[in-house]
């Protein structure tokens, strides 16, 4: 990556402080964007008469509007990226998208249809320039071969997570409650201070994310013109295929929101001591088992790691989503049940979410890693830039795979989910080793790599 060779930075349990300051700055963005996503379908079918009006769409168009906005969101991630590595580099890119968000999320508070579509595009391009460039800075505040950056990628995740929890709970209430565009307007609120932060922060970023063209640094600046090496071509072709991975993962995963939501809601005996539980509340079980879990994931993987062990990127993906398959056999034990009952058990759910949560923890956070340790340096960006477009791609295919379980039945789904899911990670761990070796050693020799911490540093387990 392109601050490769690091000067000394002050650390904060155990890693760079410029690391939380892009979990806070990421997680204000996920605030905004969960948010907004949260009371998004809901305002479009609300009726237009009554105490808090929305637009009155049917369920049909809502969605569809949904989707095509959740995967645009994503995809927009690839000429966010090549912006970046062609033209200003990956912390301008950051502050772009961040304006661009707060301008939408505000102008969503608009009570006027120009307003809604522009404050949708804004949210698009903004979003598109700040994740992957964000993540690939994450990587750059980690020296080449230090074992630390897997687990930076996940303290960076739980900040996803925790603005994603707090989202549902926050701009949820207020959008149904006091108004949609009230909620949209906090979501706005939630980015500025996202943003305020990133900038009172730069402090702690001087030597990462800035752009290669206008670099002191001569052979970071002719990377830039070079053509890409063999060994940067392999390590591309072992990143295209580990995408593969990616598309699988989130088009099951992301039943949660869709199909797993609807279960939850219609078929799931919710009473709980005399009260029933709300469906939607089902849907931070995943953003709870990160935040308790994420340290602990990555602190097993590190701790193999360094007792020689295969702990590899590419093993713990496919690993990841094996568990995360796994669970879906959870949600087959929970359909066979309302076959016979006419009504399944909570705690097929939430075993379910666990075993998701777990893969995901093994999958997500580790693949961003894994970009910034084999993309080429002049297209670290664009290259994350694409894998975030995966991510789209994978929840479109959710969206189709939900829309099939109303000919199929809900049995059919999950189960045919949790054999794919299972199959073609054993499929893809067959090749494993060959595969790896296109790597040319990009993951041999980790270690824990700390620099001075000026009087701060304290120690990462």
């Amino acid at each position: 990556m392109s601050t490769a060779v690091q000067p000394k930075q002050k650390e904060l349990f155990g890693h760079p402080v410029g690391l939380y300051v892009l979990f806070f700055t990421e997680m204000w963005e996920r605030f905004s964007y969960y948010g907004m996503r949260a009371i998004l379908v809901l305002y479009l079918v609300a009726a237009t008469s009554g105490d808090n009006v929305g637009l009155g769409w049917s369920n049909g168009e809502a969605l569809a509007l949904y989707g095509w906005y959740t995967m645009l969101v994503y995809v927009a991630s690839i000429p966010g990226g090549w912006l970046a590595d062609k033209f200003f580099g990956q912390k301008r890119a950051v502050l772009y998208g961040g304006v661009l968000l707060v301008a939408g999320h505000s102008i969503l508070a608009v009570e006027q249809m120009w307003a809604f579509y522009t404050g949708l595009g804004l949210i698009i391009g903004g979003v598109g320039l700040l994740k992957p460039n964000i993540s690939t800075m994450v990587g750059g505040l980690y020296k080449q071969g230090d074992i630390r950056r897997d687990k930076g990628f996940t303290i960076f995740y739980i900040g996803i997570n925790v603005g994603a929890f707090l989202a549902a709970l926050i701009v949820g209430y207020v959008g149904e409650v006091h108004g949609w565009h009230y909620g949209f307007g906090l979501a706005g609120i939630g980015m500025a201070l996202g943003l305020v932060q990133y900038l009172a922060g730069q402090k702690h970023l001087k030597n990462v994310g800035n752009f290669l063209g206008a670099s002191e640094n001569e052979e970071e600046k002719a990377a830039m013109k070079k053509p890409l090496t063999k060994i940067e071509k392999d390590r591309v072709v072992v990143l295209f295929i580990s995408f593969l991975l990616v598309i699988v993962f989130w088009g099951a995963f992301e039943q949660a929101g869709g199909l797993m939501n609807i279960y939850a809601s219609e078929k799931t005996n919710r009473m709980l001591m005399g009260w029933e539980v709300p469906a939607s509340w089902f849907q931070s079980l995943n953003a709870m088992f990160i935040i308790f879990l994420g340290t602990s994931v990555a602190a097993y993987w590190a701790a193999r790691k360094l007792k020689g062990k295969v702990s590899t990127s590419l093993f713990k993906m496919i690993i990841g989503l094996i568990i995360m398959g796994t669970g879906f056999f959870f949600m087959t034990a929970a359909a066979g049940q309302y076959e016979t009952n006419g009504s399944s058990a909570m705690y097929w759910l939430v075993l379910a979410y666990l075993f998701h949560t777990v893969g995901e923890l093994c999958i997500s956070p580790v693949a961003l890693s894994y970009i910034t340790k084999l993309a080429p340096l002049k297209y670290a960006s664009l290259m994350m830039g694409v894998y975030f477009a995966m991510t789209g791609f994978g929840n479109k295919l959710a969206g189709l795979l939900g829309e099939a379980s109303e000919s199929l039945g809900e049995f059919t789904i999950f189960t045919g989910i949790a054999v794919f899911c299972v199959i073609f990670g054993l499929l893809v761990m067959v090749f494993r080793k060959k595969l790896e070796k296109l790597t040319h050693g990009a993951e041999d020799n980790e270690r824990v790599m700390h620099d001075e911490a000026e009087g701060f540093e304290l120690a990462d387990n």
